[in-house]
């Protein structure tokens, strides 16, 4: 019989103890023998994710069709990488904008120890990379005025990602703004402890931490969907 819970929508503690326990037991033959566990579990994330996916579609417009269809496998890539262990010990899943003129994406990640619910851009393609470091080279202030704003700093500290160690090709090493200009990747990360992501008010705190995001993402998506004289692309 499946379990009762009172806010059916929230992070359980059964869900962190099976990726504790899978973590330890990473290996075909244990997730085998607990493959009933992890379906119930993976419900219930689904179930969260839902939730999730309906708040943030309050205030963004979504393309991701459900929560479960936002879940990421469990299961591994393990082709290309020394490390052979064959399942993932979180849970995530990643949620994405609706027309080309939203740019930005927005994920999360549940793991014990390390939870964070973050957005971005992970892999911005050359074109898209030159167009903002275009835009930022010609006037950084729009940007720093959003990174350095007092809800930005308080939900994300500061903007993360990859750097390039100098400076990009075609900018100079003593651009005013080369602090910006480095940046490879442009994440928005808000770490959250155990204890946060399992009360019931995580939900709500996940989706004020998207909704953070917005400033970031319309700038973005504006610089991304406007030629440099201001015209549509």
């Amino acid at each position: 019989m499946a379990k009762q819970y009172k806010h059916p929508s929230q992070i359980h503690k059964s869900g962190f103890d099976f990726l504790t326990a899978l973590k330890k037991n990473n290996n075909r033959e244990w997730f085998n023998a607990h493959k009933d566990v992890f379906l119930q579990e993976q419900a219930l994330v689904e179930v969260f994710a839902e939730a999730l996916l309906q708040e943030l579609s309050s205030h963004d417009e979504i393309k991701t069709p459900s929560g479960k269809k936002s879940l990421h496998r469990i299961y591994r890539d393990t082709r290309f990488s020394a490390d052979k262990t064959p399942y993932k010990t979180n849970w995530s899943g990643n949620f994405k904008r609706a027309t080309k003129y939203r740019r930005g994406g927005y994920y999360f990640h549940i793991e014990p120890g390390n939870s964070f619910i973050a957005g971005g851009f992970w892999g911005p393609n050359p074109q898209d990379l030159k167009r903002v470091r275009e835009d930022i080279a010609f006037d950084a202030t729009p940007l720093r005025k959003i990174i350095n704003s007092k809800s930005f700093k308080a939900t994300f500290g500061t903007l993360k990602g990859e750097q390039v160690k100098t400076a990009p090709k075609g900018f100079e090493i003593d651009h005013e703004a080369i602090d910006l200009l480095r940046y490879k990747q442009f994440l928005l990360i808000r770490k959250f402890a155990d204890k946060e992501v399992l009360n019931a008010d995580f939900l709500k705190a996940a989706n004020q931490t998207f909704k953070a995001m917005r400033p970031f993402f319309d700038y973005m998506s504006e610089v991304l969907t406007t030629s440099p004289n201001g015209e549509g692309m």
